[in-house]
């Protein structure tokens, strides 16, 4: 019955939380729109209005300014021509403030009151404003004026929805402005919890010029994560590795951090000859000022919090339970903000202690014979990999076999050297910069050692796992028949009385009821007596070697589903991925063979001289949005990838995908563009030892018994001269026609209309005189562009669905008005990316079932 009111008061807090986080400024809209239909807000053509009933679209709501008053809460973040900042309005308004003096007396702009959070990106509009955006503070006031733009929704099924997270940090719009010039920095009077911050900051930031000081390149980068917590300057190549190999951790300063400096502290006292309760005190007041330096993330709130607890329980000598002190904890970060219950960070940080605490002590017992310092280490590193494991998989949807040796190795090199020197050369670097340098010395060596570690395990080819996100169901069995079969085995073996579970953290666990059934050893010579439960001298009965094994067959079964990809074998799924102003499907056979056609790509307009504008990690279409898709479908490896053509948007994102998953082979048009994105794929795949055909008319691909591809385009043209470089790669694209369960899907890539016209002549009147092969499903060539899918092509094929891979807002005007009237007379169905996301087809029977990420 407590349980059950406990679970109700924390469900009802939940929900009235939550029921109260909406945005302020929504119902201000509304009123807007009103205005618009009167043409009374500035700078607005109430025309354009007229049609849509009043309600604000996307495109119609990027030309609305606002003016806004606020504090900046967030560090501010920049990278390349963007600065990044969270700001708390004050005041704001809608509408253009400088057309103010053109409207009537009765026309008055409205200012309203706000306390909400509203994200902001900033323009910079040219290298000057770079250093005025970094003297930009958390907690100055500052007043701008730009667009209002509400958070993208995720785009394809399972991918990342960016509304959701925000709105989880209370935010509820994206305020977008262009240049800093624009920004005015109001004074400031008196200090607030915010301007503290920014003084914390300000700090932090000095520190970690410091920090560069005495470390040179990437180090530099590496120790600030590992000291501080500033992990963003990390090499985003090396934070990949470390990530690969699950050491990610060591970055986010959580327990194990603040255990280290505690205990530095503490023998720094002790040293001193402080007392035990003045030391108590001391280090009770230094954890608060950790946790703040080091970000006041989830994880460091959360061991700052246990060890305050646990010191001032030990003080008052109340310290019995470690689980109590965690759950504590979790209820007062809970309890101030619910939201941290879906961080990443925070189920991280809780689950992996609970772990510890509950699975170490059973653990330990099976590692008995090694020495007692390395029994502990290694059964603390297994129960943390296989508490981690899960949630790991669930949200990275990657798990890297090599990743329990990697934490064996590189943890304590860092833990027990690179850590507490590394913080003693940056303390001691604020007497004398040379000494500190002295100390940084052999920490640079650690490090170095360590990155050559991780380099040469991230090397090692075939141990990296992708795992779909398993449900919610499969979490909890995994972990009850993991510390079931534990809890089983530990009774076997016996508790050696230096064991951890002897440690106050682990006191009132499973283990302890069992020592409960154990007596007492007596006392021989002074010593404790070796003990064993009677259990373990005898045979064990069948019955319980049984228990175990159907235990252990439960755990493999569940990783054996678990390691399934999503789409099981037996029916057919081709999935239009959204990419964007590109082209990417996932093609799943019956028989399970994947194939990928085209992957996307990102197409910059730099100009040249603006490297500056480059950000340290651009967004890539492949490594952001089809690999993490990839591996949240449990997809393992790639039978082929086809290639239609040559153009950016086709085949950037492929790279990415090369660069991580086993590929079979790779199929292309015959054909190379002058391009450095092309020449990089080629050269992965020589790297990679992976196989590359070129298609033509004529030629057919059977991956199983229900599934064959007919390739229709380009014609079989000799070559003399190696393979040629063509720069028109659309009318080259490579087409082709999918046969699967009796479905026809055909992929057209970005084919002109004249390349329609040679298939046609080719099929029809050729002299192979083969009749129409009636597509069922058309994906129309070139993002709609009117430069194909003409009317001859669409009375040969007669789709009865046509599926258009556009960009959203895309600058092309895509896809053209006369494509899609075309596509309409002739009957097809029409589907589009920009307005429904993703497009998945499940063929079963001869029939299609289709569903949408999002609705029309």
């Amino acid at each position: 019955m407590i349980l059950w009111i406990a679970f109700s008061l924390g469900a009802a807090y939940w929900a009235y939380n939550d029921g109260r986080n909406v945005s302020g400024i929504e119902p201000k809209l509304e009123q807007v729109n009103k205005a618009y239909q009167t043409g009374k807000i500035a700078g607005w053509d109430s025309a354009k209005s007229a049609g849509s009933g009043g309600t604000l679209d996307s495109a119609e709501l990027a030309e609305l300014v606002v003016n806004v008053e606020g504090t900046i809460i967030s560090t501010v973040s920049i990278d390349g021509d963007r600065a990044d900042f969270t700001l708390k309005l004050s005041r704001y308004s809608l509408g253009d403030e400088t057309a103010g003096a053109e409207r009537s007396k009765g026309e008055r702009r409205i200012k309203y009151d706000s306390t909400e959070k509203v994200a902001v990106q900033v323009r910079l509009s040219s290298q000057e404003e770079v250093a005025v955006a970094a003297a930009w503070k958390r907690g100055a006031k500052l007043s701008m004026s730009g667009t209002l733009e509400r958070p993208g929704t995720a785009r394809n099924f399972g991918g990342f929805d960016y509304r959701n997270y925000l709105r989880t940090q209370r935010i509820h719009w994206i305020l977008k402005t262009k240049g800093a010039s624009g920004i005015t920095i109001e004074p400031q009077a008196g200090i607030t919890y915010a301007t503290l911050l920014g003084k914390v900051d300000s700090l932090r930031e000095g520190l970690g010029n410091r920090v560069g000081m005495l470390f040179p390149g990437w180090q530099a980068g590496y120790m600030k994560g590992l000291i501080i917590g500033l992990a963003d300057e990390l090499e985003p190549e090396k934070y990949a590795q470390f990530t690969n190999l699950g050491l990610t951790h060591i970055l986010a300063i959580s327990g194990s951090h603040v255990a280290i400096n505690v205990g530095l502290l503490f023998g720094l006292l002790r040293l001193f000859r402080v007392t035990r309760e003045t030391s108590l005190l001391v280090v009770l007041g230094f954890v608060p000022v950790y946790v703040l330096l080091t970000g006041f993330s989830p994880s460091v709130i959360r061991s700052g919090l246990m060890t305050m607890l646990g010191l001032y329980l030990l003080r008052k000598a109340l310290l019995k339970d470690g689980l109590n002190v965690l759950s504590a904890a979790a209820l007062l970060m809970l309890l101030w903000e619910p939201y941290y219950l879906l961080n990443v960070s925070f189920q991280l940080s809780f689950a992996v202690t609970a772990g510890l605490i509950l699975f170490v002590p059973l653990l330990s017992p099976y590692f008995r014979w090694l020495p007692q310092r390395v029994r502990g280490a290694t059964a603390i590193t297994v129960a943390a990999q296989l508490v981690s494991f899960p949630v790991t998989i669930y949200y990275f949807n990657q798990f890297s076999l090599l990743s329990l040796a990697a934490n064996m190795v590189i943890v304590p090199l860092v833990s027990l050297v690179a850590l507490p020197l590394g913080t003693a050369a940056l303390l001691l670097s604020g007497i004398w910069i040379p000494l500190g340098q002295v100390i940084a010395f052999p920490v640079r060596l650690i490090n170095s050692l360590s990155f050559l570690g991780t380099e040469w395990l991230n090397d090692r080819s075939g141990f990296m796992t992708f795992w779909k996100s398993p449900s919610l169901l499969w979490i909890g069995a995994f972990y009850i028949l993991i510390y079931v079969l534990l809890h089983r085995g530990a009774r076997s073996y016996p508790q050696l009385p230096n064991d951890s579970a002897s440690h106050p953290s682990f006191r009132g666990t499973s283990l302890a009821s069992f020592e409960d059934t154990v007596p007492l050893p007596p006392h021989q010579g002074g010593k404790i007596g070796a003990f064993l439960p009677a259990s373990s001298h005898a045979k064990r009965p069948w019955k319980e070697i049984g228990v175990s094994a159907a235990l252990l067959a439960g755990v493999v079964a569940l990783l054996v589903f678990g390691y399934r990809p999503e789409y099981a074998k037996g029916v057919g799924h081709v999935q239009f991925i959204d990419v964007g102003q590109g082209d990417c499907a996932l093609i799943t056979t019956p028989g399970g063979a994947h194939i990928l056609v085209d992957g996307g790509g990102t197409v910059s307009f730099r100009k040249p001289g603006d490297a500056w504008r480059d950000r340290k990690e651009p967004f890539e279409v492949g490594a952001k949005t089809v690999v993490p898709l990839l591996k949240k479908r449990g997809i393992h490896s790639l039978d082929a990838i086809v290639l239609t053509h040559g153009d950016q948007d086709h085949i950037g994102g492929l790279q990415a995908v090369v660069e991580q998953f086993p590929v079979e082979a790779l199929i292309f048009n015959g054909s190379l563009a002058e391009s450095t994105t092309m020449k990089k794929l080629m050269e992965a795949a020589d790297d990679r030892n992976i196989p590359v055909y070129a298609a033509y008319d004529g030629m057919k691909l059977r991956s199983d018994a229900m599934t064959t591809i007919e390739f229709l385009s380009p014609l079989n043209e000799p070559v003399l001269t190696g393979i040629p470089y063509v720069k028109d790669q659309n009318h080259r694209s490579l087409v082709f026609l999918l046969e699967m369960e009796g479905v026809s899907f055909m992929f057209t890539g970005d084919m002109d209309v004249s390349a329609e016209l040679n298939v046609l002549d080719n099929k029809v009147s050729g002299s192979k005189g083969r009749s129409a092969p009636h597509a069922d499903v058309l994906k129309v060539a070139h993002h709609g562009s009117k430069t194909s899918t003409s009317a001859e092509w669409l009375d040969w094929l007669r789709p009865k669905v046509s599926v258009i891979s556009v960009g959203q807002y895309n600058s092309y005007g895509h896809p053209n008005p006369g494509v899609l009237e075309r596509l309409t007379e002739s009957g097809s169905a029409i589907y589009r990316t920009d307005q429904m996301g993703e497009i998945q087809m499940r063929v079963t029977d001869g029939m299609i079932f289709i569903r949408t990420k999002l609705s029309r």
